[in-house]
C-alpha cells in the first residue's frame, strides 16, 4: 500500500487486524523519532495492550506487560502541543513527572479533552480504527491482545 509520507507512517499487524499511524512530527519531534527508533529495532513486536478502558483509550508499549516498564532509552522531555485528544490519537504515556515518556503510548477511542497540554501526541490513526476498537478491554486485561509486527512504512 502507498502513503502519502511514508518516513511518517507507521503499519501495526495487530492480533486485531491493521493499524496504520500518521505520524506528526511537527508536533513532537523527538517523540516520533522514538517511536521509529524502537519501531525499527523490533522493539514492539509481541507487546501486548496491557491497559485498555472502554470508550477512553488502548495503551501498549511496555516490554513487561504491566504498565511499569520501558525501553531502555532515556525518558523524553514533554512536547506538549494544541493538539486535541480525540479518537485515533496517538499520544505518549507517562508518569506524574511531565517528563518521563519512554516507549509507552496509548490511542484513544473517543475525545479526551482533559488530556490536552498534559500528553505529547505524536500521531493519528488513519486506517484501521475499527480493529483499535475490537481490542480486549481490562486493566489489567486478560488474555490481551498485541502488536504482532510495526513498522516504519518506508521500511516495507
Amino acid at each position: 500500500m502507498a502513503y502519502d509520507k511514508p518516513e511518517d507512517t507507521l503499519v501495526l499487524e495487530t492480533t486485531k487486524g491493521t493499524v496504520v499511524i500518521e505520524m506528526k512530527p511537527d508536533l513532537a519531534p523527538n517523540h516520533v523519532a522514538r517511536i521509529k527508533e524502537l519501531a525499527r529495532e523490533g522493539f514492539y513486536d509481541g507487546i501486548v495492550f496491557h491497559r485498555v478502558i472502554d470508550g477512553f483509550m488502548a495503551q501498549t508499549g511496555d516490554p513487561t506487560g504491566t504498565g511499569s516498564g520501558g525501553s531502555d532509552k532515556p525518558d523524553l522531555k514533554a512536547e506538549f502541543s494544541s493538539a486535541s485528544h480525540k479518537r485515533g490519537t496517538c499520544s505518549m504515556a507517562r508518569t506524574n513527572n511531565p517528563n518521563s515518556a519512554n516507549s509507552q503510548f496509548f490511542i484513544c477511542f473517543d475525545q479526551a479533552p482533559w488530556l490536552d497540554r498534559q500528553y505529547s501526541v505524536w500521531g493519528e490513526v488513519i486506517e484501521g480504527m475499527d480493529n483499535v476498537d475490537q481490542i480486549k478491554k481490562g486493566e489489567p486485561v486478560r488474555d490481551p491482545d498485541k502488536i504482532v509486527t510495526m513498522r516504519v512504512a518506508a521500511d516495507l
